[in-house]
């Protein structure tokens, strides 16, 4: 606990002497003298810190392990132009660790289905979990991504993050959304971070079509060679296509995306009542997200919403219907054009064949936010959560409130 204090208040303070000196003592552009900008290297480092409590219902709202839980992030961006004269090239690295409890206070506070808390990952000192090559063809119309990757990565279609269940306005848990549900759509299988490859082919600006298959059994801690390879042959994928389209305003275009995607997992599963295990598992999800008022044409402030309905079959899981929804405002108040106040909704139906395992039909969570832009670097953001049913069980609704600390450097 102490060490991971010690982690927030040196990130704290280097930020601080950042604003008031005027240079950081971390540059990312020089670093150890060397100019990491102009040989083609972007250097991203940031930390995440929730505080979080089940103040009512739930399993126990006495128990304080996972209460406080977070995360580090490095990442790496090398120009494969500029390094090895590869055009169209990129290479990148994201190396993560962190602390506490994984699920964070879910399995002995709230028993959630859907995890409150997408930051907790468990004690991890530091793990590589992405490690790819990208090269473009055909002027960037084309794009592959190989190595081990992050299916949710996504990529941008005329500005607009796509490929796979992206959403712009509940897709990261270290700014938006906490709960795992108003995070990613949570009928789809997404292997760990493994081995696989991505393509991504946008020839008009407004659509594009992007298809991956990753190691089915991959495990972020490793490297993904063992259980790719030395294990069943079992890869899941996913294909993905959508358009982004602009409505006109008097303040500017209005951007927004819909997405329609497909999943297939071979590996063989059932749901919890089962007797028997199926191979051949597949899916669909939708993805839509829009602008709907803009403040004025020089920034992204103003109001959208987004939506997101998922299916799998019944026989191969215990959630078979999902359904999400919500609205994000930035620029609410008077001279706070960079906050964010969000708010969301998500359902998961239970199968009627694991009527055993739960007694409930669904459980439902309502998740609100405030996303303050305390600086440059720095953003505090309070949360509320009520989940009814928890883990689709006779258990109290509960009631969850967090504060989120997220620093960037």
């Amino acid at each position: 606990m102490k060490k991971r204090f010690f982690i927030l208040v040196l990130f704290f303070v280097l930020n601080f002497i950042n604003v008031y000196a005027g240079d950081s003592l971390i540059d990312r552009e020089n670093l150890f003298g060397y100019n990491l900008e102009s040989s083609g290297i972007d250097l991203g480092l940031s930390t995440t810190h929730v505080f979080q409590s089940n103040v009512r219902g739930g399993l126990s709202t006495h128990n304080h392990k996972g209460r406080y839980s977070g995360r580090y992030d490095v990442e790496l961006t090398f120009d494969g132009q500029k390094i090895l004269g590869l055009e169209n090239s990129m290479f990148y690295t994201h190396a993560r660790g962190s602390w506490k409890h994984e699920g964070g206070i879910d399995p002995l506070s709230v028993g959630s289905y859907f995890g409150v808390n997408t930051n907790a990952y468990g004690n991890r000192s530091l793990d590589i979990v992405e490690f790819w090559y990208q090269q473009g063809f055909a002027d960037d119309t084309l794009l592959l991504r190989v190595g081990k990757i992050d299916l949710t990565g996504g990529f941008e279609c005329k500005g607009c993050y796509v490929s796979f269940d992206s959403s712009s306005y509940a897709n990261d848990e270290t700014s938006q959304f906490m709960n795992g549900a108003l995070v990613n759509n949570p009928t789809i299988p997404f292997p760990d971070e493994g081995l696989g490859v991505v393509a991504f082919y946008n020839p008009v600006e407004w659509w594009y079509i992007s298809a991956g298959i990753s190691d089915a059994q991959a495990d972020f801690r490793e490297t993904g060679f063992r259980t790719a390879f030395h294990k069943e042959d079992y890869f899941f994928s996913i294909a993905e296509t959508g358009v982004v389209t602009e409505i006109d305003s008097a303040r500017g275009p209005m951007q927004g995306a819909y997405r329609f995607g497909m999943w297939y997992d071979p590996q063989p599963k059932a749901n919890s009542d089962a007797q028997r295990l199926y191979r051949d598992d597949r899916g669909f999800y939708l993805s839509f997200d829009q602008m709907l008022y803009r403040e004025n044409p020089e920034d992204t402030q103003g109001f959208g919403m987004f939506f997101r309905y998922g299916y799998a079959p019944s026989k191969t899981n215990d959630l078979t219907n999902f359904v999400s929804a919500g609205f994000q405002y930035q620029g609410l108040f008077e001279g706070r054009d960079n906050d964010v106040l969000g708010f969301g909704f998500a359902k998961g139906f239970i199968s009627d064949q694991a009527n055993i395992t739960y007694t409930q039909d669904a459980e439902s969570v309502y998740e609100i936010y405030y996303n303050a832009q305390v600086t440059d670097n720095v953003s505090v953001t309070p949360s509320l959560q009520y989940v009814t049913h928890p883990g689709a069980v006779n258990t109290d609704n509960a009631t969850i409130m967090a504060l989120r600390v997220h620093l960037v450097l």
